[in-house]
């Protein structure tokens, strides 16, 4: 495990725990809670064992305890009562504060606590929407400002995967009740992303319609062999760091050619590279969803 992240500036504290680096300062030197170490030029840096700490204090700070309290806390009996919050409690901020967690320790055990508990309360539909697109919305920037390392990001999103897949299995138990048009879900080469779709995957198949997933960096060419089996399909695919911006263009025309073989089809596209695209410009096979929820509420 070679890139995990084992050193951390006090604006990554600040970051992942959502206490103001003045704060943690404070605790810091009033309290005693944290040692630091000292780089040459004087500037603080934490490792994993002080970060986990800080989530950890900052969950039981905002479940009513007083600081002056948690730092008197054996650092053994911390975790113990955080997790007894988590069993007990599955409010929204308590479920991100614990993945945050689950993802930094690569604690397995803590991620399905949480997730069993929140399974109590809420749907997967729920969950999925209240608390794990928050939370990969807040990974993405933990990523981005290099808070985190690429193992934390594929270890947790690999946990996410996992239950996205096991409720689809369920449903793709059932025959179809929509037979109106089928779903082929992919996404174009170079993108390796699939959360979302692979969550709109599940939600088509919620509705009841047959869904076909394809999954990572499909060839254009290779989905006409589609055509030959169905007439009426829906292309669901997700650009979220590719096709770049001035590949779209190319991209979309080799696409209408697929489509212009199957006069019913279409190709729904969500994802960060076509936020900017403005859809006069396009095929009128092809249509731009700014959301899962927007092409969800149109199916």
């Amino acid at each position: 495990m070679n890139n995990v992240k084992k050193s951390f500036s006090i604006r990554d504290m600040e970051n992942l725990s959502g206490i103001k680096a003045h704060t943690i300062r404070i605790w810091e030197k009033r309290y005693n809670l944290f040692s630091p170490e000292r780089t040459d030029t004087n500037i603080r840096t934490y490792n994993v064992v002080s970060l986990q700490k800080l989530l950890n204090v900052t969950m039981l700070y905002n479940n009513g305890y007083k600081i002056s309290k948690i730092a008197k806390l054996d650092d053994t009996k911390i975790p113990v009562l955080v997790r007894d919050i988590v069993a007990k409690n599955s409010e929204k901020s308590h479920a991100l504060n614990s993945l945050k967690l689950a993802m930094l320790n690569f604690d397995q055990s803590l991620f399905l606590q949480t997730y069993n508990s929140l399974l109590k309360e809420r749907s997967f539909t729920q969950i999925f929407n209240e608390v794990f697109i928050p939370f990969l919305n807040e990974l993405g920037l933990l990523w981005q400002t290099n808070t985190i390392s690429p193992a934390h990001e594929h270890f947790i999103s690999n946990l996410i995967k996992q239950k996205i897949y096991i409720h689809t299995d369920k449903l793709q138990m059932e025959e179809p009740t929509q037979k109106d048009k089928v779903f082929v879900l992919f996404l174009p080469e170079n993108e390796i992303h699939e959360i979302g779709l692979l969550y709109i995957n599940y939600e088509l198949a919620n509705k009841g319609y047959k869904t076909i997933y394809l999954g990572q960096t499909m060839p254009v060419e290779s989905l006409v062999d589609l055509l030959k089996y169905y007439s009426n399909i829906r292309f669901v695919s997700y650009f979220t760091v590719a096709p770049m911006l001035n590949e779209l263009e190319d991209y979309f025309n080799r696409f209408k050619e697929v489509l212009d073989m199957s006069p019913g089809s279409k190709l729904y596209v969500l994802g960060h590279q076509i936020q900017q695209v403005s859809e006069n410009k396009l095929p009128s096979s092809v249509k731009i969803f700014s959301s899962i929820h927007q092409l969800l509420e149109t199916v």
